[in-house]
């Protein structure tokens, strides 16, 4: 059965950031993902998670200026000492929440541009080391440049190799469903091909990002097969509700 882990940044807007967590928790998740913590204290983050019996399942390294159009700094050669000082900020907060694992946003930047392939490359390196001295896992995502264009890491193949010829132990794939569907289609062979260096799965419907089920893919398909490869990580809900979220919570039923 796949263990859910409502996404916060995307999920009960209906309340202050800080008091989705009890929301969450209310409508039966036990775990918890976002996209960045760093509005809040860490220690706030920790108190929220340890009075609602919630589980962090992961959350993504500062991505720069994001109000600026940053999405992500690892591919960026400029940008090296930021990267630096953004690993230091986001394992205190993974310290103090005990997550897992950690997402690196690659940046905007063409994957011709060979400057920019190995500032990627010795970004992973760097982020591995310091998150593994933790005991903690680095995830990266191909994201579709519909949704974000001109991102690095659009390519699932392309980030399946980097990990093979990387060969770090603790980087693994975030296997995003809905930009998968985009991207590239065949998620079902996706899913298989790629299951061994799965650290992370997230869902939404395609094409309009709304709650699983909704869309043109059979989603309760695809969480069935998680459950037949073995894959025993956390599915973040990383959907936009069409409408209240706990109203359109019925697709978990199946799962109950």
């Amino acid at each position: 059965m796949p263990k859910f882990a409502a996404n916060l940044t995307m999920m009960f807007t209906e309340h202050d950031f800080l008091y989705r967590f009890a929301a969450a928790k209310k409508a039966g998740f036990d775990a918890v993902e976002y996209l960045f913590p760093y509005d809040h204290p860490p220690e706030a983050i920790a108190e929220r998670l340890h009075e609602h019996g919630l589980t962090q399942a992961l959350f993504n390294l500062p991505p720069g200026n994001w109000a600026a159009g940053d999405r992500g700094l690892a591919a960026l050669p400029e940008r090296g000492e930021e990267f630096r000082a953004s690993i230091d900020t986001a394992l205190r907060y993974a310290e103090a929440t005990g997550v897992g694992r950690v997402h690196v946003m690659s940046g905007l930047a063409s994957r011709q541009d060979t400057a920019a392939r190995q500032a990627y490359r010795d970004s992973l390196r760097r982020v591995c080391e310091a998150a593994g001295a933790q005991g903690r896992d680095v995830v990266i995502e191909p994201i579709n440049t519909r949704d974000m264009p001109g991102y690095f890491l659009d390519d699932f193949s392309f980030a399946a190799d980097l990990i093979a010829a990387l060969g770090l132990p603790n980087l693994k794939l975030q296997f995003d469903i809905y930009h998968r569907q985009i991207l590239h289609g065949d998620v079902l062979m996706g899913l298989r091909e790629m299951a061994p260096i799965i650290g992370h799965v997230q869902i939404a419907a395609v094409p309009e990002r709304h709650e699983p089920g909704t869309g043109e893919l059979d989603d309760t398909r695809i969480l069935r097969e998680l459950d037949a490869l073995g894959y025993d990580g956390f599915v973040g809900c990383e959907y936009r509700p069409a409408g209240r979220t706990e109203d359109g919570l019925g697709w978990m039923r199946a799962f109950a």
